[in-house]
């Protein structure tokens, strides 16, 4: 699947739910992309609970474990679902609230130069064929528009929060995506 980039930073086709929880990008560099996983309630798939979550509307009367999150001001700038489908939240020159405390290669604040990504998953599971095709299409078309954005410069949650964070997890395949990247 091919992506365009609009002048705004949206992703053509994608499902557009912008996000509340963004703001300016300090300095407007791009150059990290990390990975996510997600799922709302923990381990169960599709819903729109992950929307609510990143739109700020979550309601602590739909589960036990919203009550816990439900007032968290949390985005990513996109979500691959099982299927394949591509939702942003928020456009790629602002900043999304998806890394928290972070650092990469001695640079703390993540989420200043990073776009984050999340996949509906969790951290113990496998992700879908669908997942890694878009994931790979969105990251060729990201290192084109960000050429600071190379492939050493995608990384996982895990690796920029460290004992904190554990996604995307054991069963996120780096070398199969790796290779779909290359291949476009």
């Amino acid at each position: 699947m091919s992506f365009q980039l609009t002048a705004a930073g949206w992703l053509e086709p994608a499902r557009h739910c912008a996000s509340p929880h963004c703001d300016g990008r300090p300095g407007g560099e791009v150059s990290l992309l990390v990975v996510h996983c997600i799922s709302l309630p923990p381990g169960r798939f599709g819903g729109p609970y992950i929307d609510d979550l990143f739109m700020g509307r979550l309601n602590p009367g739909e589960d036990p474990y919203f009550a816990e999150i439900h007032r968290l001001r949390v985005s990513a700038h996109c979500l691959i679902r099982r299927d394949g489908e591509l939702v942003q939240y928020v456009p790629f020159g602002q900043r999304a609230w998806h890394a928290g405390l972070s650092c990469f290669e001695g640079r703390d604040k993540c989420n200043d130069f990073s776009v984050g990504i999340e996949l509906e998953g969790t951290d113990t599971g496998g992700y879908t064929e669908a997942q890694y095709r878009v994931l790979a299409g969105v990251a060729r078309l990201l290192m084109q528009a960000y050429p600071a954005m190379t492939p050493e410069r995608i990384t996982g949650h895990s690796d920029i929060a460290p004992g904190r964070k554990t996604d995307p997890g054991p069963g996120f395949d780096w070398a199969k995506f790796r290779a779909m990247l290359a291949t476009g």
